[in-house]
């Protein structure tokens, strides 16, 4: 690496914090550079592989979690709920569907976000933005707001415990199918909607009960294969993660296993679509509804020039109203090419707005809308609807509006506990997967 990715020395990096201290970040990067990676090329390629099948159509991704990771939300407790809703709703979604789903965790580095603004006010004050919990606190005072470097490290640290969690869990018994369906059937027992749901559910009853008839064992699924991603958009974090593989001499970004560039950096002349080209992992680009499909091929070019599936993930964010309008000329654009990329649908992005109580919030009938547009665009161009990329939690939050969960806008504030954007809850979570394979037996 040079010393212009260990020292920070940028002249136009979107988004990345005013460090005050210039001595304090190179110490920090430089430990960064000499810590352990926290995920391994094998892995990487591994996801490389089972996206490759994605974007064939011969699977889903299915990516979800936190807006804004926490550093106090690095605990089994809340790691194990968003595991969990992640595992229900892919045995949902692989029978729906008929396919292997491949399941990606926003988790283990999503603790940096990039903001509208970089100052906020309040009372006549102007602080710097809260960037997320590895570069200030959330909290308005000087102190807070002042952008730490040493957080990185922090950020390192949290990463690791939660991948630990994760690998523990999915290695010990927690993926049971068995298990898992025992939740679903246990959700849909206590949904409003879920008469709707009983069709479902009762079939992989039935499904497990011929697995076992046969002499099938559900434990031999008691592990799973589960991989983590966030967006690399912290590049003095990122860079120092990047290593070089002595054994094929490949370079990867060993902060995770799939990383993204935003809405806010995807310009194509830009660090963070440098950073994504130079890495061997799987890397995505998220495409809100202004972007031109000229600059799509640009991407394209830049970030997958071999044309290999499994390579490059498109993220679709362009809300419920304009997804079917938006989408088909990019698709095309990119099919005529010779690209086979993932197309995946993020729901929650396009569709915020701001509550009366001053909240952001999304409705989960928008949420849906989007995803079911998004599906019937790629059932009239005959390509595949490759999978969603959603904001979720396991718990009983109080974030998004509507689905079984039944919160409206006098309940929003009672449990509105994210670090930024509102996400779903463990209810809606699971509703949606239920309408998402009922959509995909219709395409």
């Amino acid at each position: 690496m040079t010393s212009e990715h260990l020292t920070g020395q940028r002249p136009s990096d979107d988004q990345q914090p005013e460090w005050p201290d210039a001595g304090r970040l190179r110490e920090v990067t430089g430990r960064l550079a000499a810590a352990p990676p926290l995920v391994f090329p094998a892995e990487c390629e591994a996801l490389r592989a089972r996206l490759a099948a994605v974007a064939r159509g011969e699977a889903l991704l299915l990516q979800g979690g936190d807006c804004a990771e926490t550093f106090a939300s690095a605990t089994e407790e809340s790691v194990g709920g968003k595991l969990r809703t992640l595992l229900q709703m892919a045995v949902v979604l692989a029978h729906g569907a008929s396919l292997p789903v491949v399941k990606v965790g926003r988790m283990a580095g999503q603790f940096a976000k990039p903001r509208s603004r970089p100052f906020e006010e309040r009372d006549g004050v102007r602080l710097p933005s809260y960037r997320g919990d590895a570069v200030n606190e959330p909290g308005f005072s000087a102190r807070e707001r002042t952008p730490d470097p040493a957080r990185m490290l922090r950020m390192y640290e949290t990463a690791s415990t939660t991948l630990n969690l994760v690998r523990a869990l999915t290695a010990g018994g927690f993926a049971d199918l068995a298990r898992v369906h025992e939740w679903n059937r246990a959700f849909v027992a206590g949904a409003s909607d879920g008469r709707r749901y009983e069709r479902l559910a009762g079939e992989i009853q039935r499904a497990l009960a011929f697995l076992r008839a046969c002499g099938g064992d559900t434990r031999a699924t008691a592990t799973a294969e589960f991989h983590v991603s966030h967006e690399a958009l912290l590049l003095d974090y990122e860079r120092p993660l990047t290593r070089t593989d002595p054994e094929t001499g490949r370079t990867y970004g060993t902060s995770g296993h799939l990383l993204w560039v935003g809405e806010r950096t995807r310009r194509p002349d830009g660090p963070h679509i440098d950073y994504a080209a130079g890495v061997r992992n799987p890397v995505a680009v998220k495409l809100g509804p202004g972007v031109a499909a000229d600059t799509v091929l640009r991407y394209v070019d830049r970030l997958d020039p071999d044309r290999e599936p499994g390579r490059l993930t498109f993220v679709v964010r362009m809300g419920a109203e304009r997804v079917r309008e938006r989408l088909a000329p990019l698709v095309e654009k990119v099919g005529a090419e010779g690209a086979l990329v993932c197309w995946v649908c993020d729901p929650m992005h396009g569709n915020t707005f701001v509550a009366p109580s001053g909240h952001k919030t999304r409705h989960f009938d928008a949420i849906a809308d989007e995803v079911r547009g998004f599906m019937e665009v790629h059932r009239s161009l005959g390509t595949h609807p490759g999978g969603v990329h959603l904001e979720l939690t396991g718990g009983d939050v109080t974030e998004c509006l509507g689905g079984s969960a039944g919160v409206d806008v006098d309940t929003l504030p009672r449990r509105y506990e994210t670090a930024c954007d509102p996400r779903l809850n463990h209810s809606q979570a699971l509703d949606l997967a239920f309408l998402i394979a009922e959509w995909y037996r219709s395409v």
